[in-house]
């Protein structure tokens, strides 16, 4: 079944905002987990709880929706293998250096999900003729975070190295919001 791009649209701007609640609050309680007096152990445990329970509540919504969602995904499927390449390189690079540079987590994921959403922005509009602002405004919001991410933590890197964390986080879940606002409040 062929579906509109405003019931794809749509699918995005719930996916969107789920991911946006999930960060927002697997930050926030990852945070205040050792402050309770709980082990460093758990926040693994609250991330993945939160992801549940954000997607488990919405699961029937989800059912109907993948099917939206993948019909978008496999417009990548048409493009040239460099293009392909290019884009995991976009994705996958800045994740991959984390290995190499831990202390740099934060920034590094603020671009992977900058560079990963604009290029598969680009590639998407290129190649397939889909305009995703909602995917652009993630990837824009996310690299224009990063000098803000890097601000907060040296004025809190000495005393609370811990809130350093916390910003660039959040900011991930202001971009996925605006992004999933502008899905599903576009006409």
């Amino acid at each position: 079944m062929e579906y509109t791009s405003q019931q794809i649209r749509h699918s995005f701007g719930i996916l969107f905002l789920s991911v946006a609640v999930s960060v927002a609050t697997g930050s926030i309680l990852s945070e205040i987990a050792p402050l309770s007096n709980l082990s460093w152990s758990y926040r693994g445990f609250i991330w993945i709880a939160v992801f549940g329970l954000v997607f488990g509540v919405q699961f029937r919504r989800f059912r109907l929706i993948l099917p939206l969602i993948r019909q978008r995904m496999k417009k990548s499927a048409t493009w040239p293998m460099s293009i392909k390449i290019l884009n995991g390189i976009c994705w996958t690079l800045p994740f991959a250096v984390i290995v190499i540079f831990p202390e740099f987590t934060q920034y590094l994921i603020l671009l992977g999900m900058g560079f990963g959403n604009i290029s598969t922005f680009v590639f998407l509009k290129k190649f397939s003729g889909l305009e995703n602002v909602e995917q652009l405004l993630v990837g824009m919001i996310s690299i224009i975070m990063l000098p803000v991410a890097f601000g907060t933590d040296l004025l809190v890197l000495t005393e609370h190295q811990d809130i350093g964390i916390l910003f660039p986080r959040l900011f991930i879940s202001v971009a996925y919001a605006a992004g999933g606002f502008y899905a599903l409040l576009k006409k």
